[in-house]
């Protein structure tokens, strides 16, 4: 009982889905259709992607490029202004989760040797924001971005006019709050000599490349697989360590739950009926309750305006601090840090990207895409 429990409280969004499939499976028994639940591609670009990441902060590159742009932070609102840049432009390519799993610790570090607990909180927010509006901008950006993007067959053009104009809104409206930070001088970190290993980091962007070609349907998803399986046996087997396996198990639950409840024709009727030109609202709102990623997977089955639904469910990370697991992850390692005022912390969050989901639903009303 005490491992359940454990389970529970360490991956609370896993347990959900694999409740909610295993209750659903008693409405639809088990048949061959389950197969066709399943978006494998989904499943491997997720693996690989995961492992391409792991494969460059194992090398250092990460620290590399921060220590470097850090060197040049003279202030705390100079170098909120650097941490909220950095926190953006990499979760396109990272993903919000890992720029997060990257950039915070390091954001405390550096306040470790600044007595100012009012910016440490606003700087982590701000980071946290600015990794989910990032993120947004490109299909690997997050998983819900992924799966949607190869759902839908989005095309790129029809990617970048749907998610374009929030994301740079959304980008102006951070730097703005930036300027919230004092101008007291700092320092960052002393620099250390770091060797990159220039194979492996060809290779890990080799992998990483070919993520990118599988998402744009240019190589098929076993080639990647492959691909990617060999390169991380040959340079690195520990990565396969660094595969967040509880999340690729949670859309194989929600995969069951959504394929289980499109069959059911109540249901479906129902979640089609309130959809219907509310893709965008009824997706930012459900992603308050159980977070983006399942409510992307949750709704993906009942309309047909993919793009709209993407957008509502990225807008949808801001709000409250499980919209998003990445805002989750930045209050893990805020909440564990010395001296954390949790409530200031929640408080300061909860304001922030409430006000900031306001103002984008409303641009969005404004350009006229809700």
């Amino acid at each position: 009982m005490n491992k359940i429990k454990g389970f529970i409280k360490s991956q609370p969004v896993l347990a959900i889905a694999f409740a909610a499939a295993v209750v659903t499976m008693f409405i639809i028994a088990p048949d061959k259709e389950y197969a066709g639940y399943i978006n494998r591609t989904v499943l491997i670009e997720l693996a690989a992607l995961m492992a391409a990441v792991a494969g460059f902060r194992s090398i250092g590159i990460f620290d590399h490029v921060t220590g470097f742009i850090l060197r040049h932070t003279g202030n705390i609102r100079r170098l909120g202004i650097v941490m909220v840049l950095i926190c953006f432009f990499s979760a396109m390519l990272v993903t919000n989760d890992v720029a997060l799993i990257t950039f915070v610790p390091l954001t405390l570090l550096i306040y470790g040797r600044i007595s100012d607990e009012k910016s440490r909180i606003m700087t982590i927010v701000l980071e946290t924001v600015a990794a989910n509006m990032g993120s947004m901008l490109t299909p690997v950006g997050n998983p819900q971005n992924l799966y949607l993007y190869d759902e839908y067959g989005l095309t790129a053009s029809v990617f970048i006019k749907t998610m374009l104009p929030a994301g740079a809104a959304g980008l102006v409206c951070v730097l703005l709050l930036t300027f919230l930070l004092p101008k007291t001088p700092c320092e960052a970190p002393e620099s250390k000599d770091i060797h990159v290993s220039g194979v492996k980091g060809c290779a890990y962007g080799a992998m990483f490349v070919l993520c990118l070609l599988t998402v744009f349907r240019i190589v098929p998803d076993l080639i990647c697989l492959a691909g990617s399986l060999a390169i991380v046996l040959l340079f690195d087997w520990k990565l396969l360590k660094k595969v967040d396996y509880a999340l690729l198990a949670t859309f194989v639950c929600f995969f069951v739950f959504v394929g289980n409840i499109a069959r059911i024709d109540e249901v479906s009727s129902f979640f089609s009926g309130i959809l219907e030109g509310r893709e965008l609202l009824i997706s930012a709102a459900l992603s308050q309750v159980i977070s983006n990623v399942p409510a992307a997977v949750m709704l993906a089955g009942f309309t047909d305006n993919g793009a709209k639904l993407m957008l509502g469910a990225d807008l949808g990370g801001l709000g409250t601090v499980i919209a998003s697991l990445a805002s989750l992850i930045s209050f893990q390692f805020y909440r564990q840090a010395e001296g954390a005022k949790t409530g200031r912390y929640m408080l300061v969050f909860t304001v922030i990207n409430f006000g900031l989901l306001a103002v984008l639903l409303g641009f969005e009303l404004i350009i006229g895409n809700i």
